[in-house]
């Protein structure tokens, strides 16, 4: 195990500049309640994300459950099959209805023809996903949302600094749910965030992640307790000095990967969709009918041989127990969907990933792909 390489690691700060913060922490004596360090990662991360308003969480699904809440939303939510189940579940848990439709063959973004086709009187959100990082059709998505007047909330987990041809991607749709769970581009151990156009919207949010409290001794909402931690908040702080560089480092090895695997039949890198700065989150690859192996056969040999990629994300939500008995589950409603489940695979993409493994991780494609005689 001690050579083997993982599909991500978390990007770790230098940890004597984390002891000197937590430190202060000590001799400070508040670890939570929106203290000092909390307030200025959210001043921090509206300056380097360029947004108006944010307001930090101790996950991303909690963020998402209190999105949905914040703006109200009861009825059905229309949404992806093909992302993490956090999407979805964040749905029910506001005793919403998910309904599912098809995403775009080559972004795997929500379909906006799919959405529009999907809208009936009972809809009450959408729900898209800038999946992988790359970022949805955000115009189209906005113009249905304010065609037939519903909120849009974007699950921006993967599109941390991602900026679209208008600026941050942030900046669409009502709200947008940022995820700082260790396993992406920006980490805080765990920890989340909602981007909002306005300060009223700014200060509802902030009132439903600390239990609907307005004041000592008053509680205006039936809230929650999603707050981030004075631990969190100040590795948030120390990261963002370094966030530069570690996506810098995910797109050398993005630009080399794509350099060495560009000539393998069958195993296709994905694009992006557009967008003026990246992030490199995932590495996504398709494997197609004419590669020597499956995409499970290629998974497996891989991991036989001590590097671990991911089938993200497969199976699809509609396929899980809470789910696939729904009307809109059907896997005949989204071919471009059950298609990507099937076929992709994400490669190993983390700054710490050393220019051996990535040689290494190069070599087994080519040699997966070398006809068997």
């Amino acid at each position: 195990m001690a050579d083997d390489i993982f599909v991500t690691r978390p990007h770790l700060p230098p940890l004597d500049e984390f002891k000197d913060l937590l430190g202060r922490i000590w001799d400070s004596g508040v670890l939570t309640n929106c203290g000092p360090y909390h307030q200025e990662l959210e001043e921090m991360l509206c300056e380097y994300l360029n947004v108006p308003h944010i307001s930090l969480f101790n996950n991303g699904t909690i963020a998402l459950v209190t999105a949905l809440r914040a703006l109200g939303v009861k009825g059905e939510v229309i949404t992806t099959p093909y992302s993490f189940v956090a999407t979805a579940h964040a749905i029910l848990w506001t005793d919403c209805t998910p309904v599912f439709v098809d995403v775009e063959p080559n972004s795997l973004n929500l379909s906006p023809s799919q959405i529009e086709a999907a809208i009936t009187k009972n809809t009450a959100a959408i729900l898209p996903v800038h999946c992988y990082g790359h970022p949805a059709d955000v115009d189209a998505i906005d113009a249905i949302g304010a065609k037939h007047d519903i909120p849009v909330i974007y699950d921006a987990a993967h599109a941390f600094g991602v900026d679209c041809h208008c600026g941050s991607v942030l900046n669409h749709g009502d709200l947008s749910v940022l995820s700082f769970h260790a396993t992406k581009v920006f980490n805080t151990f765990e920890g989340g965030a909602i981007v909002c156009q306005t300060l009223e919207m700014k200060r509802y949010i902030d009132q439903l992640k600390n239990f609907g409290h307005d004041g000592e001794i008053s509680v205006i909402e039936t809230g929650i307790n999603g707050k981030m931690s004075e631990i969190n908040a100040a590795f948030g702080l120390l990261q963002l000095d370094y966030v530069d560089d570690a996506i810098g480092k995910r797109a050398a090895i993005d630009k080399r990967y794509r350099a060495e695997l560009s000539d393998l039949p069958g195993l296709h890198c994905l694009g992006d969709t557009g967008q003026i700065r990246q992030n490199y989150a995932y590495f996504p690859v398709r494997i197609g009918a004419v590669f020597p192996m499956g995409r499970d056969e290629l998974y497996y040999y891989m991991k036989e041989r001590g590097v671990h990629p991911r089938r993200y994300f497969y199976p699809l939500i509609t396929e899980f127990s809470m789910y696939r008995n729904m009307p809109s589950a059907d896997p005949a409603r989204f071919p471009n969907a059950a298609a990507a489940a099937e076929e992709i695979l994400c490669l190993p993409i983390y700054p710490d990933l050393d220019d051996a493994s990535v040689t290494r991780i190069i070599k087994m494609l080519r040699d997966a792909s070398a006809p068997t005689v």
